[in-house]
Formats: structure tokens, C-alpha cells, sequence
């Protein structure tokens, strides 16, 4: 019952049991989050993206999840997002992660340097992913290209 409720939220993906992705939740879907069993909300969109709710860490946190908000500028995504967003996924693995962003293309875009560059996924088999949420327009590309050039990937 809880999946077919994610299942309603805005652009919802999951890629995995331990990461689901979506556009912006409502504030009632957040207690179909907290039942599909997700402990951390990672918010990549800014306080002012469309259908933000202003007090989405206090729902999260009431609910007895983590809130970890990283807003990604639309126009301008920076590597410093992109490592900070790398460090929290990577802390909280192999727990259930939830990220959101206002459309799920932020998200998309960031899973899948997350996926190639530190779960050594290959390119082709990520991009199917990304694919089913948005083709990046031309920054986003651009971005995501500098960042396969220019972040190290996950040292074993």
C-alpha cells in the first residue's frame, strides 16, 4: 500500500530498495515517505522553487526523519552542490534516502553523477533513469559533463 502511494507523488522514482526520487511531495505524501520506510528527506530545491512548502523540515522532522535540505540554483548547479549532496548520500548509505526536488530533475541529474561517478554505474545503464524523468536541457548537460570531467569518483 505504501509503494502505490509513492506512486502518486509528483515524477516518484525509485532506483533502488534505499533511494526513492520525486518531485515535490505534498505535505501528506510525506507520511507515505516516512511509511515506505525512508529515515532521511534530501531537498534539493530552493525555498522559493515552485510548490515549495515552507515548512517542510519541521513535517519531516516530526515525522522522525532527517531533514537535509541542499538547494541546487536552477541556472547555476555548482561541483560544491553536487559534493556536498555526494557526502550525504554517501554517510547515509545503506539507509532509505527519499530525494526531492520541485520536478525530480534536479534530483535526476544528481542521481545520476551519484550513480556513475561513486557506485560506478555505468553511464549507459544510469542514463536510462534520468531519461524516464527529463532530457537535460543544455547547462544541466554541460554541468553534468564538467562534473564526469572534473570530480573524482568513489576511491576502494
Amino acid at each position: 500500500m505504501a509503494d502505490e502511494n509513492l506512486e502518486q507523488i509528483q515524477a516518484f522514482l525509485a532506483l533502488s530498495d534505499q533511494v526513492g526520487t520525486a518531485g515535490q511531495p505534498t505535505a501528506a505524501q510525506f507520511k507515505d515517505i516516512q511509511a515506505a520506510g525512508y529515515q532521511t528527506i534530501v531537498n534539493l530545491a530552493l525555498v522559493s522553487s515552485t510548490d515549495t512548502i515552507p515548512e517542510e523540515g519541521e513535517i519531516v522532522s516530526q515525522l522522525g526523519m532527517e531533514y537535509v535540505h541542499i538547494p541546487v540554483d536552477w541556472e547555476v548547479p555548482t561541483l560544491d552542490d553536487l559534493i556536498r549532496f555526494f557526502e550525504v548520500m554517501d554517510q547515509r548509505s545503506p539507509t532509505q534516502v527519499f530525494v526531492h526536488c520541485a520536478k525530480n530533475m534536479r534530483v535526476s541529474a544528481f542521481m545520476y553523477l551519484y550513480r556513475v561517478l561513486r557506485q560506478r554505474m555505468a553511464p549507459e545503464d544510469a542514463q536510462q533513469a534520468l531519461l524516464q524523468i527529463w532530457q537535460p536541457i543544455p547547462h544541466w548537460q554541460a554541468f553534468m559533463d564538467r562534473a564526469i570531467a572534473e570530480v573524482n569518483p568513489a576511491s576502494d
